[in-house]
């Protein structure tokens, strides 16, 4: 998942995105308000941390204005000092789901992490089958089929796929495609992210008659729309 986490304290944030990297996440720091929110507008995030005190902004107007463009159902998470009662009192109120109290243990803001994230995406941690339609993803063995019928695929075809169904609707951008599918890739040529995008699109028949259809989003990424009732 993608995490994006705001703490003035520069050695805060890559502490946080350490622990979190090392825990299989991607993670995202940065030390003002203004950055994070310039950040989330252009790019797909899952799930947000903040310190609440952050220096530029008010703590729950950050909250408010990145849930503007974080998925609806995307938990944000808030930092605070163990005498900060106001501030935990103030960040569940402005619809924070949990809180850390700093200074931060590794074990317990990975278990939080991921806790707060099986709640929000159930389908996205340890499924062994999603259905999509006629689409469903075997994800143990890394078998698709359409309407009942095995679909020749590679690896990547597959985890591309299911990031696009994943997120219906949501636009993706480049950055956010490389890091789901191609990890630890650090440098994928466009031409090769468009060349699997055309063959998801070829292979699952990803048209209008079927009630699907990718597109690309200008100067962005792709978005798998979903059509019809």
């Amino acid at each position: 998942m993608r995490i994006v986490v705001l703490d003035p304290d520069k050695s805060q944030t890559d502490l946080i995105c350490q622990v979190l990297t090392s825990a299989g996440h991607v993670c995202h720091g940065f030390q003002t308000g203004k950055d994070l929110l310039a950040h989330v507008r252009k790019d797909s995030y899952d799930m947000l941390i903040l310190d609440w005190q952050v220096g530029d902004m008010d703590g729950a107007d950050v909250v408010r204005r990145a849930r503007e463009k974080l998925p609806e159902n995307a938990p944000v998470m808030f930092m605070t000092t163990s005498s900060g009662e106001d501030d935990i009192v103030a960040g569940l109120g402005a619809g924070a789901c949990d809180y850390l109290v700093k200074p931060l243990r590794r074990s317990e803001l990975v278990a939080r992490v991921q806790a707060q994230l099986r709640r929000a995406y159930p389908s996205q941690n340890g499924a062994e089958q999603l259905q999509f339609g006629q689409y469903v993803f075997e994800t143990r063995p890394g078998r698709l089929l359409m309407d009942g019928q095995v679909l020749d695929v590679t690896h990547k075809e597959f985890y591309l796929a299911l990031l696009f169904f994943r997120n219906i609707g949501r636009p993706l951008s480049r950055a956010y495609i490389h890091e789901s599918v191609w990890i630890r890739e650090t440098e994928v040529p466009s031409r090769t992210m468009d060349t699997h995008v055309s063959r998801v699109r070829n292979k699952l028949q990803l048209k209008p008659e079927n009630g699907f259809r990718l597109v690309p989003v200008y100067s962005y990424g792709y978005r798998l729309e979903k059509l019809g009732s």
